[in-house]
């Protein structure tokens, strides 16, 4: 009996999609994409609104009449990546297709989609903080330290709290810094939970702020995303960017970034419906995106290792 790709399609669609958010460590980012409206293809709608402030309330007329905004701002997300894949009949047939399957888009996803979404967003951000009134929220040239990054870390945390941001922030920090935030505090760090596309773990934290302890590869200020066709970028995936500088840490409140990564209909076709060879062949595409509405570009603290410049 053939198998059907179609609904082997849609699982592995919404399997992969679900792991993207899992194993990534910016997934906590997707949650905050929970109303926007997204309908396929590259375009999402973002919900944006806007009311105005308090006024005196007057004992005789009553109440002053407030104004609310609610508009829908149209994004487009701009990386449109993907890949495709052929699993030679010979090697390959229907009883063990769908295992064979999904071990290769597995892996296809945690050792290259996964790391480009994450390094994209984080770069993205810093992007946005450096581009922020000059920088006023970057810090340039620290290489962390036992006796410093404590007060570097807590420093970052004031600074995000000082414009305004009272509720959940979050830490993504590369593991010199987590390792020399242990050292400085001697086993006596503390731990929270911190949840991320359904999955609770443990994770260490400042003054109740958690630290996702994050690759240095996936933490710089800019990244070159290959083409995947052009000669030297045959390879695909990202690498740093030429210009590039190592993040050590950023802090952010938990609702300032908007991320948005979606799978558009995984394709799959059997040796007979496969018209390039005679083996089963995957089409996987991957769009996804980040954005920062301009009202909370204050929010965004960067800690850089080089100097300026």
């Amino acid at each position: 009996m053939a198998i059907n790709t179609l609904a082997t399609a849609t699982l592995f669609q919404t399997n992969l999609d679900k792991i993207a958010i899992q194993d990534a460590v910016t997934g906590w980012m997707d949650a905050n994409a929970g109303q926007a409206i997204y309908n396929g293809g590259a375009e999402v709608k973002i919900p944006k609104m806007t009311v105005q402030g308090m006024a005196n309330y007057d004992r005789d007329k009553g109440y002053v009449q407030g104004g609310v905004t609610l508009e829908y701002e149209t994004r487009k997300m701009t990386q449109d990546r993907g890949r495709k894949f052929q699993l030679d009949a010979m090697d390959v047939n229907e009883n063990n297709f769908v295992t064979t399957a999904s071990s290769v888009m597995g892996a296809f996803q945690r050792e290259h989609v996964i790391p480009e979404i994450d390094a994209y967003r984080l770069s993205a951000l810093a992007t946005q903080a450096i581009g922020y009134q000059s920088g006023a929220l970057v810090e340039y040239d620290y290489t962390p330290a036992e006796g410093t990054v404590l007060r570097k870390i807590k420093e970052g945390i004031r600074a995000v709290r000082d414009n305004g941001y009272n509720g959940p922030l979050v830490i993504h920090a590369i593991s010199e810094v987590t390792m020399e935030l242990e050292i400085a505090l001697a086993g006596k760090i503390s731990a929270v939970d911190f949840a991320k596309g359904g999955i609770n773990t443990k994770v260490p934290a400042v003054d109740g702020v958690p630290i996702i302890e994050t690759p240095a590869n996936r933490m710089y200020t800019t990244i070159k995303i290959n083409d995947g066709t052009t000669e030297g970028q045959e390879k695909g995936g990202y690498e740093k960017g030429e210009s590039a500088k190592q993040i050590n840490f950023i802090v952010l409140p938990r609702t300032t970034p908007i991320a948005i990564t979606k799978q558009d209909k995984m394709k799959i076709f059997s040796p007979d419906k496969n018209q390039d060879a005679d083996a089963w062949k995957m089409n996987y595409r991957r769009f996804h995106d980040i954005w920062v509405l301009d009202n909370r570009l204050n929010s965004i603290w960067v800690n850089i290792k080089e100097a300026k410049g």
